[in-house]
């Protein structure tokens, strides 16, 4: 209270102030002459000569006077001047900003990061060259990041879309870098990638930020479940937006920040306007208390919530709460990914959610490790997950390769489906490359291979070159995954691998000729005969085809990588032409990027 009478001064004081300056400079009531005395004259002054009338100023208010200008009824910075119950129910950073005193930056120049090469990943450490969308039609840039969804049908792929949009980059001439960090903030939050994304907005200073930055920045703080984090950003941008979201992140950072009072006051007023549903104020007030000094009573009630929204189960999960089974049980997989990496949680809802974040591409095989690690150290785990984490450890350290084999099989075929499925061969993949290439285990080869190549390990997925049939299925991976073919394949091995095609619509086989016209490693002749049998064209034009195979023309890396995520959209592989397939293969090997057209190539046929 001292601060807000302290504020409540300067305020009347201003008032003042503009009230005097309104009315213009006082005017003397003395006579002429009188402002300044003269010198007293050596002699008398003369008298007045008979008659005269003396100058007399006009009394105020007389006819004749000027009338006082009436009281401003705002303050010179043109905000309505409050009442003294508004005044005492602000916050400090309310009168702050009520006042004009709250700078654009809270940080002196030198402090100031610079707008350029924004990002997470320098070039030396893996990136893309910062310049490489500098001289692009920002208006395509733009259109190739707000456009893609965010699922990827490859892992792969979405490895490689996520490493270029990490990577410290400048940005296109005409576009603000702002808004290009928060498009690309927003694409790796669609994407799952909560952790990176909010890394990424944090690489920009909040005197920067602009409404699609901010935006990004709230998702990004929203998937990772930490609301608090956004605080210095909702500072400096203060009232610059009035909606209920930027309202409740305003009242938990003021509960945050020590005024925990005016903090649940803000709250109780967006519950009685209805701003909010019910549920979300509630979970905001227990955040809140839970952040804040201010402690309340607060009861979570899921009685009539029919839904789940992302900031929601950000709430929930933050204050400790896991969300109704029954409201996950047919939620979008974005919180299925959320839950992977959210350390509130317990050990066995992030393993559900690793299961599916696996296969996306958002966890890589030694982090699965890791989490299953957690699982078999904990004793009071019981169940399936316990099962399924000893079956791990049998699988890599197992008295003997056929005891090993076992308990890979039993994660394998032990999931529930094909996403799942690939997930745990993510997660067996070190194990994988350590079972020895034997006849025995010939019919294993193609998931081991798989498993194998889903960690990238294609030096030793290739050992069992010699082990597999020509034109099986484990040949087909390996004719994609290896670094180097001396000879193109030949018509007959892919008229073998037809045949062996279990696919629906033969669709392995468009997959293989897609990726191996892409490297480069079939003749036309070939290429053009298959095609035809397969009733495909890799010809075809399309908007999309001319932009990627313009961008390889130009070797440029960066922007072939954007345009590969979104030729690559999608929940499954079913939803992937050949034709795709074929031009993001070929323009990322033109490009240098090999290993990752590779990578992609031998997925698409393992899981097609």
């Amino acid at each position: 209270m001292r601060r807000v009478a302290l504020y409540t001064a300067g305020l009347t004081m201003a008032l003042t102030s503009a009230l005097a300056m309104a009315q213009g400079s006082p005017e003397s009531l003395l006579p002429p002459g009188f402002e300044r005395p003269k010198a007293r004259p050596a002699t008398p002054a003369p008298a007045p000569a008979p008659g005269a009338t003396p100058v007399v100023q006009p009394v105020p208010g007389a006819e004749g006077a000027a009338a006082p200008k009436a009281l401003p009824k705002t303050l010179p910075n043109g905000r309505p001047i409050p009442t003294l119950k508004e005044l005492e129910a602000m916050t400090p950073d309310q009168l702050d900003e009520l006042l004009g005193l709250k700078p654009k930056f809270d940080m002196p120049p030198a402090a100031r990061r610079a707008m350029k090469r924004v990002g997470v990943l320098a070039e030396d450490e893996g990136g893309f060259p910062a310049a490489s969308l500098g001289k692009q039609d920002p208006r395509l840039v733009q259109a190739v990041l707000t456009g893609n969804k965010g699922r990827l049908v490859s892992r792969w792929g979405h490895i490689l879309l996520r490493r270029g949009l990490a990577s410290r980059l400048d940005a296109p001439a005409g576009m603000n870098p702002a808004d290009f960090a928060g498009w690309r903030a927003a694409l790796l939050v669609r994407m799952g990638e909560g952790q990176l994304a909010r890394a990424l907005v944090q690489d920009v200073d909040a005197g920067n930020y602009t409404d699609p930055l901010t935006n990004a920045a709230i998702d990004a703080y929203a998937f990772t479940a930490d609301f608090t984090g956004i605080c210095p950003v909702v500072a400096v941008q203060g009232g610059a937006r009035k909606d209920a979201d930027w309202r409740t992140l305003r009242a938990i950072c003021a509960s945050f920040q020590g005024d925990g009072a005016a903090g649940m006051a803000q709250l109780d007023r967006l519950l009685s306007e209805n701003a909010w549903p019910k549920i979300d104020l509630l979970l905001a007030q227990k955040y809140a208390g839970a952040a804040g000094k201010t402690r309340r009573a607060v009861k979570i009630e899921w009685d009539g919530v029919s839904d789940m929204n992302p900031w929601r189960y950000g709430l929930t999960i933050a204050v400790g709460l896991e969300p109704p089974a029954e409201l996950m049980r047919d939620a979008p997989v974005r919180y299925a990914w959320a839950a992977a990496t959210a350390p509130m949680l317990g050990l066995e809802a992030r393993a559900a959610g690793a299961d599916r974040a696996a296969a996306a591409g958002i966890l890589s095989s030694a982090a699965m490790v890791d989490l299953y690690s957690q699982i078999y150290g904990q004793s009071d785990i019981k169940g399936d997950w316990a099962a399924a984490a000893a079956s791990l450890r049998t699988a890599y350290v197992g008295e003997s390769p056929g005891e090993r084999m076992a308990a890979m099989r039993s994660l394998w075929d032990g999931a529930p489906n094909a996403e799942v499925r690939y997930s745990r061969q993510v997660l067996t993949a070190y194990a994988a490359a350590r079972m020895p290439v034997s006849a025995e285990f010939a019919d294993d080869a193609p998931d081991l291979i798989a498993s194998m190549l889903a960690a990238g390990l294609d030096a030793n997925a290739l050992k069992w070159a010699g082990q597999v049939d020509s034109g099986s299925l484990a040949w087909g991976m390996l004719a994609l995954a290896a670094p180097g073919r001396g000879t193109p394949v030949d018509g007959g091995t892919l008229d073998s691998f037809y045949g062996n095609d279990p696919s629906d619509d033969y669709r392995k086989s468009g997959f293989l000729l897609a990726g191996l016209a892409g490297l480069g490693r079939v003749d036309d002749a070939t290429r053009q005969d298959f095609a035809g049998k397969l009733d495909i064209d890799l010809g075809r034009k399309t908007n999309w085809t001319r932009l990627i195979d313009q961008a390889a023309d130009a070797n440029n890396r960066q922007l072939v990588v954007l345009l590969a995520g979104v030729g690559m959209q999608g929940s499954k592989w079913e939803q992937m032409t050949p034709l795709h397939l074929y031009h993001i293969v070929a323009a990322l090997n033109r490009v240098g990027l090999t290993a990752e057209a590779r990578m992609i190539a031998a997925e698409a046929v393992a899981r097609g």
